[in-house]
């Protein structure tokens, strides 16, 4: 779509050149959602593509995913993961778990999935689920490092400040070297997600952990010494999940999200305890 509102597009060297952010500026990574709606509030475009970072590093501390990296980029990493992060094969599920067409695969960015912070946002499950930490570059003042589970903080909703920028999500080693299960519910084939679970235990100390996604307004993480009784996932997932936390829309009930949250709850500490 064309924007006949945009006056500029800006490509700045380096980040720090945007020292005053106004109303109406918007940054620039994939553009796949923001060049498919209007945009009547906005007028100038940063564009981060000529910022030029590296949209994978990964070292033996774990994996820094740049923001502007394209989610097919994620996708065909798990071809050259190190043997040992067992909880690789979670990028591949993840990034196949869009509503998307491969054009837009091949655009969307990480962070930009991640910014738009909707509760079906498959980017916000994986690093969520593999205990990513956001670095957050404001405007003015030093960068922040935010863990991804305080990130969204509900539908469509963040702690990002007017003007700040999503630089990078690191995953560290330990949670990649975990065994996992994942569990995914859409009314249609390639449907949006209406609930995304994520279960890891770690081998060594067997600690068990739990990310709700998709069901819920912003996601929600139980952690466990080890796995769980059935019953005390349930309380759990009573505790941490007022009815009044789960989504209502077209894709799906507060009730049914419920009832699938206990369902792939139970599979998934099943799964993991085996």
């Amino acid at each position: 779509m064309d924007l006949n509102t945009i006056t500029e597009v800006r490509r700045p060297a380096s980040a720090d050149a945007v020292t005053k952010w106004e109303n109406g500026f918007a940054w620039l990574a994939g553009g796949t959602w923001l060049f498919s709606e209007p945009q009547i509030n906005t007028h100038t475009l940063i564009d981060l593509e000529t910022l030029k970072w590296p949209s994978l590093k990964a070292s033996k501390d774990g994996l820094e995913i740049a923001a502007t990296c394209r989610v097919v980029e994620l996708d065909q990493f798990v071809e050259k993961a190190p043997s040992d992060w067992t909880a690789a094969p979670l990028f591949r599920m993840c990034c196949r778990s869009f509503l998307a067409s491969f054009k837009i695969w091949n655009e969307a960015t990480v962070g930009g999935n991640i910014c738009m912070s909707l509760p079906a946002g498959p980017m916000i499950s994986l690093t969520t689920a593999l205990e990513g930490v956001c670095t957050l570059w404001p405007r003015s003042g030093k960068p922040r490092e935010v863990p991804m589970i305080e990130f969204v903080t509900g539908n469509h909703a963040n702690v990002l400040a007017p003007g700040e920028l999503l630089r990078s999500i690191h995953l560290p080693a330990t949670a990649l070297k975990k065994n996992f299960a994942f569990r995914r519910f859409t009314l249609t084939h390639l449907g949006r997600s209406e609930v995304l679970l994520i279960g890891t235990r770690c081998p060594e100390q067997g600690t068990f952990l739990l990310t709700i996604t998709a069901a819920t307004l912003r996601p929600v993480q139980l952690r466990f010494k080890s796995v769980p009784s059935s019953k005390e996932v349930k309380d759990a997932i009573d505790k941490a999940v007022p009815f009044d936390l789960y989504l209502d829309d077209t894709h799906g009930s507060p009730a049914h999200r419920r009832h699938l949250a206990y369902y792939f709850a139970e599979q998934i500490r099943e799964e993991l305890s085996a």
